[in-house]
């Protein structure tokens, strides 16, 4: 432990504070993604649309039986071959590893989601729908007002969750080679020798952020179970 030097972690700090910035950045890009494409999907669902639905079933049942280092793998090096043979000319069609990761890590989240919001929505009282047929309401009105608000609602503890694991499947990023906290850490670490120090500093920061999610998600556990006792 004496041997252990953490001012090179003070002096590389901006460097890990760019890969911290991305890995939120992520985070946040995959949220709205995943949430908006989840929701659809959980609607498809849940008024059993014969085609769409079995697609999206299907969909579901693959991104979750895979890892998402494969699935980052896929569309890294299969998308490009598929997009050059749709476009006629052959040729792969170049993504960036960037954009792969944004629109992987979305996609990959909108199964998650998707499965949280049908849960949820299975759970609505049947008096809700009652009560919004009985005032004339739209099926759209019905839903964008009344169901799924009490949907995002009531899961959002799980949602919160799913998003902290979101944030620590970030690291993966590594093997499109961008520059993660994780993968910043790494280069850094391979340039100064420093390993331990960098990644007990990465580890940290990871618990940091994570343990102040995890928090949210126990208070907002805590509030709702409190609601639900006062009815």
């Amino acid at each position: 432990m004496n041997s252990l030097d953490f001012s090179i972690v003070a002096q590389a700090w901006p460097y890990l504070w760019s890969g911290l910035l991305f890995s939120l950045a992520l985070t946040a890009a995959a949220f709205v993604i995943g949430m908006i494409l989840g929701t659809l999907f959980a609607l498809v669902q849940h008024f059993e649309v014969p085609v769409a639905g079995r697609l999206v079933r299907a969909y579901i049942a693959l991104i979750r039986s895979i890892p998402l280092i494969l699935v980052l793998f896929w569309f890294f090096f299969l998308v490009p071959i598929v997009l050059g043979h749709l476009s006629g000319n052959g040729r792969p069609v170049p993504i960036g590893a960037t954009w792969t990761a944004f629109i992987t890590f979305g996609l990959f989240e909108a199964a998650y989601y998707s499965e949280i919001i049908r849960v949820g929505l299975r759970a609505v009282n049947r008096g809700q729908f009652e009560a919004c047929q009985a005032l004339a309401l739209s099926t759209f009105h019905t839903y964008r007002c009344v169901i799924l608000p009490q949907v995002l609602r009531v899961a959002s503890p799980i949602i919160l969750s799913q998003t902290i694991i979101l944030f620590q499947d970030t690291s993966l990023v590594y093997v499109l080679s961008l520059t993660d906290l994780l993968g910043a850490a790494s280069k850094l670490a391979q340039l100064n020798g420093r390993l331990v120090e960098m990644y007990l500093v990465v580890a940290l920061v990871y618990l940091g952020v994570s343990s102040a999610a995890s928090q949210c998600v126990a208070s907002l556990r805590k509030r709702y179970a409190m609601a639900g006792a006062h009815r």
